[in-house]
């Protein structure tokens, strides 16, 4: 139940981060922070061996260098490089390759999307709370992509599939 609690917060969290990342360009400092550390009383209460724990954190200390690494070539920002180890430390090694191909996925359509409504529309026509990507110049909010990514690939983590499994026997 307390597993299931948290695992909700850290997709609720997600989305915020997309909804902010939408709206300003940039995902805080403490949405990411608030993410890893529900990690911490999420491993706890879990009952996972340590070993696997211990393979959501070194898997999570990888994407962290590689993220780094994007954010120094400024191919990311600095919101996304911390947002994607935060959900890697959720989403752990299995999770891995189908949180990084809907990430992608979602990134291009997203990058698509701005690209052809910058064409076709000026910003001013565009509501202001999601205004900002579609600025001249502006980057995209691959928080988006990174939340779709950890939506899309959460069946796959141990800590987040129960949750989904009841969500869906709701259904």
């Amino acid at each position: 139940m307390i597993l299931n609690i948290l695992a909700a917060a850290f997709l609720i969290l997600c989305v915020v981060a997309a909804l902010h990342d939408i709206s300003r360009l940039t995902i805080s400092n403490w949405l990411n922070l608030l993410m890893a550390g529900l990690f911490i009383p999420a491993a706890a209460v879990s009952g996972l061996p340590l070993e696997l724990i211990g393979g959501h954190i070194m898997v999570a200390a990888l994407a962290f260098l590689i993220a780094f690494g994007l954010f120094a070539f400024n191919i990311f920002g600095g919101g996304d490089a911390k947002m994607i180890p935060a959900v890697m430390l959720w989403l752990g090694p299995d999770a891995g390759l189908p949180f990084v191909f809907w990430m992608a996925l979602v990134g291009g359509a997203c990058a698509l999307f701005i690209l052809f409504v910058r064409r076709t529309m000026p910003a001013a026509a565009i509501p202001g709370l999601v205004r900002a990507p579609f600025e001249e110049n502006a980057g995209v909010p691959y928080g988006v992509a990174i939340a779709a990514g950890a939506i899309a690939a959460a069946s796959a983590s141990p800590f987040l599939s129960d949750l989904l499994n009841q969500v869906s026997a709701l259904s």
